[in-house]
């Protein structure tokens, strides 16, 4: 007999939550998930799918450029905003269709208003309660805007992809990858941007060679870049424009401040109090292997337990909860050599150690490295840059880090990570036959360690 009225409910329908609730229900389970914005979280509404379309957007400043030296003879070409963000909002409205009918055909009920936890087995829905024998968190993130005066007039990643205007004059905070992409794309839709960042160099955690390189290419993409630098304040002036105060004094106007300083797990409000549930000091819930809670009823995946935020590590993990769920064996998942990419322009692929990482973990390293300048920049005389980077356990020959910047190298990188994934040695590297003419070949060509 059911004491319950579901097996397992869960809060928040962004990617992992809807494979979780949704492979759940196929499997027989009775399940409710509930989400008061938007069916498909952060990932499909305000983060990677419409920020890819508008990187898309954004390159198309510099295939037009590059065409005449291909003989493409092109008029003036003209940015419409409206229209881009428009078809953006049109396919994002498909696309949290597709989740709703996901979510519908799997059997699993769906709430489309605000959840919180009464108790270990109690959620409360719009003043209504339900008990449910497994609760499982998957709110995601939420973008972090410091407390400085005038932050009422900068925007976050909530609110950039859908502004009335595009700004002629943009000033992006942050050095995460956040920041480094959108500054890529304001520039490319043809704003004059203007990265501001307090370290002495942005992409923190990334390979040092990677983020001194990708500062060079940026830079010459159009982005100003503002290292050492922060806001104090942020004004509004009489004709609506913005002007920023910086930390040593002085001033510039913008037309669009967009702070990109990070991500918080999103559980303000949530009754995490009502439970055993502990948090970090970043408010991250704290979760076992198995993804438990210190609540034995109450589960959480994805941004929320702050481990890697990653929308497939979500769907990973989100996979993983079920199966435990329904008894299966299960492998918990590896959290090593995890593939990512920055869609910057140019993109930054990397999977693996950083050479700091690999040089603390292992007692010889070599390090091989090539820049070059590919060759459909050849004809059009861009200046842009490739660079690729393989780090190798001298001691087992494995190749342990590798890193990209360079158009494609999102693409690249995944191939590379299943490589890397099952155990690939330097020779095994360097007896693969390159694909060529193309950048991808010079991972299998590198044969000198550069140190």
């Amino acid at each position: 007999m059911n004491t319950y009225d579901y097996d397992l409910f869960v809060i928040g329908a962004g990617s992992g939550g809807v494979r979780a609730a949704r492979m759940a229900a196929a499997r027989g389970a009775r399940v409710a998930i509930a989400e008061e914005r938007h069916v498909g979280g952060t990932c499909v509404n305000v983060g990677c799918v419409p920020k890819k379309l508008f990187v898309y957007a954004a390159q198309f400043a510099e295939e037009f450029r590059m065409a005449r030296g291909y003989g493409w003879q092109t008029a003036g070409p003209a940015f419409d905003w409206p229209t881009l963000r428009d078809n953006k909002n049109a396919e994002i409205g498909r696309l949290n269709g597709i989740y709703r009918r996901l979510l519908s055909d799997s059997g699993c009920e769906l709430m489309e208003a605000r959840a919180t936890i009464e108790g270990p087995h109690t959620v409360s829905v719009a003043g209504r309660g339900y008990s449910a024998e497994r609760i499982l968190i998957a709110t995601g993130g939420w973008p972090f805007v410091p407390d400085i005066p005038g932050r009422e007039h900068a925007i976050s990643s909530n609110e950039v992809f859908f502004l009335e205007r595009f700004p002629k004059r943009a000033i992006v905070v942050g050095g995460g990858y956040i920041a480094v992409e959108f500054a890529g794309i304001f520039a490319g839709l043809g704003a004059r941007t203007r990265l501001v960042y307090r370290g002495d160099l942005f992409l923190r955690g990334f390979d040092d060679d990677v983020r001194r390189f990708a500062a060079e290419e940026i830079a010459k993409k159009g982005v100003s870049l503002a290292f050492g630098s922060d806001v104090g304040a942020i004004g509004k002036l009489p004709d609506g424009s913005l002007e920023v105060t910086f930390r040593d004094g002085h001033r510039e106007q913008a037309d669009c401040v967009l702070y990109a300083t990070g991500r918080v797990p999103n559980v303000a409000g949530l009754g995490l109090e009502n439970t055993r549930v502990r948090q970090r000091d970043n408010g991250a819930i704290v979760v076992d292997g198995n993804l438990q809670t210190d609540e034995p009823s109450i589960y959480a995946i994805g941004d929320v337990i702050d481990r890697v935020a990653l929308t497939p590590v979500a769907l990973a993990e989100g996979m993983q909860f079920v199966r435990q769920m329904s008894g299966e064996a299960v492998q918990l998942l590896d959290y090593d050599l995890i593939p990512t990419a920055v869609f910057s322009q140019p993109a930054i692929g990397t999977v693996g150690l950083t050479e700091a990482q690999a040089r603390e973990r292992h007692a010889g390293i070599e390090v091989y490295k090539t820049g070059f300048r590919a060759l459909k920049q050849t004809l059009a005389g861009g200046d842009e840059r490739t660079f690729m980077k393989l780090l190798v356990d001298k001691a087992s020959d494995r190749v342990v880090g590798v890193h990209m910047v360079g158009p494609d190298a999102g693409e690249i990188i995944q191939g590379i990570a299943i490589a890397l994934k099952a155990g690939a040695t330097k020779q095994v590297f360097d007896a693969t036959i390159g694909v060529h003419p193309t950048a991808a070949e010079e991972f299998v060509t590198m044969r000198e360690p550069a140190r």
